[in-house]
């Protein structure tokens, strides 16, 4: 029997499984990563470029870097993936897998919004891109008051937390700047709250009021129109606006919808607790690519990986996959440049009070915005690059660990 195991994509998720299964399996097994560049993006890195906190060019490295020697790292456009006959097309090859893991995440897609490629880059802008981050930067240095709005167009969308953020830096950037009295902050949602869970969205609502952001929940927007500068919903309200941050329609890979496997909106049908594709044998859902209900962000990936590695050991041992995933999902909340929240969930438990990682101790605290967690999610560049995308563990088990959470 041949033995190959086929990584479609490069990213966070990939790039870990990867490695960890070379750690794992012996010679025989080869393992191809396939993507459509080199270019690696540490994409929480995203959020700070607009208000000169780090720098776009920095956020950007070589992916075969990070991959480890024995893995084949091909970049090429991926074609067609054949559940059937396990066959992979790209532009130039053909691959046959044992195994496959799709870890081909999602996009932006500003041009299914009505009217907003009109306004992109005039009055509409993103940082769910390194240009659009880097450009938005520009814009918001000219910026010298008015109406910011921020506005999420529709479910699902990457970091749920990172609206929050970006609002919450906006008016201390602008208080930095002298021009918050200047300047009205309004976060436009189509959540009914500034989270998707209620007791933290509680927490971050109120954050937002004492900093004087509004925060219009159950907008599901119709259309942007740059001309008057108003987004407006499918029921017809409008929001005027000086400047419009966007989180565009997320999409996942047109692959996935190209071959068959996805639900209609490019993501794939995956096994809620063991990230198996539901409608096929072999074949490993992670990070962004997958349908299940928690957050499309680095750590979901991160826990996921130890899982999907899991689940693809025991079955080439005979054994069947365990439901082992919960939704766990740790989310830093930047509140100014200094201090930081941090939230710690799964599937079915609510971010709680409490400390992390380690129980009573931390260092970081959740749900409290403090200087430690600030400097945790400035520290965490550092052992993304160097420990996790190595696939090396932590110690920390993927799932949620109620001990050092205060319930109730």
């Amino acid at each position: 029997m041949s033995k190959k195991i086929v990584v479609l994509g490069a990213g966070t998720g990939g790039t870990i499984i990867s490695n960890n299964l070379r750690r794992h399996l012996p010679e025989d097994w080869e393992i191809t990563v396939i993507d459509r560049d080199d270019r690696h993006i540490y994409q929480p890195g995203m959020l700070f470029v607009p208000f000169e906190i780090q720098k776009a060019k920095s956020l950007v490295r070589s992916r075969k870097k990070y991959i480890l020697p024995g893995i084949d790292f091909v970049i090429d456009e991926i074609i067609h993936i054949d559940s059937e006959k396990r066959k992979i097309r790209t532009k130039n090859h053909t691959f046959s897998y044992d195994f496959l893991v799709i870890s081909t995440g999602c996009k932006i897609a500003p041009e299914e919004n009505d009217g907003l490629m009109d306004a992109w880059g005039r009055n509409a802008f993103t940082f769910y891109s390194v240009e659009g981050a880097d450009l938005l930067r520009q814009k918001l240095k000219e910026f010298d008051g008015g109406k910011l709005v921020l506005n999420i167009a529709e479910l699902p969308f990457k970091c749920p937390v990172a609206p929050i953020e970006f609002v919450f830096l906006a008016d201390w950037y602008f208080k930095k700047r002298g021009i918050r009295n200047k300047t009205e902050i309004e976060l436009v949602t189509p959540l009914t709250g500034a989270f998707t869970k209620p007791k933290a969205s509680a927490v971050f609502g109120e954050s937002a009021r004492e900093k004087n952001i509004k925060i219009t929940p159950t907008f599901e927007l119709n259309e942007v129109n740059g001309k008057e500068k108003y987004i407006e919903s499918i029921q017809g309200d409008k929001i005027s606006y000086d400047m419009l941050v966007i989180i565009p329609t997320t999409i996942g890979d047109e692959v996935i919808s190209n071959s068959g496997l996805d639900d209609g909106i490019g993501y794939v049908p995956t096994h809620l607790n063991t990230l198996r594709a539901l409608k096929h044998d072999r074949i490993y859902v992670i990070g962004d690519a997958t349908n299940v209900p928690t957050s499309k962000a680095g750590s979901v990936a991160h826990y996921e990986a130890d899982v999907v590695v899991f689940n693809i050991m025991a079955e080439i041992h005979g054994i069947k996959p365990e439901e082992i995933y919960d939704g766990h999902s740790t989310c830093f909340i930047v509140y100014s440049k200094g201090t930081s929240s941090l939230i710690d969930f799964n599937y079915k438990i609510e971010p709680l009070p409490g400390k992390f990682p380690l129980p009573h101790m931390g260092p970081f605290s959740l749900l409290k915005e403090t200087k430690a967690n600030w400097y945790g999610k400035l520290g965490f560049e550092q052992l993304y690059w160097n420990v996790l995308l190595a696939g090396r563990h932590l110690g920390m088990p993927p799932t949620l660990v109620m001990a050092g959470k205060e319930v109730g």
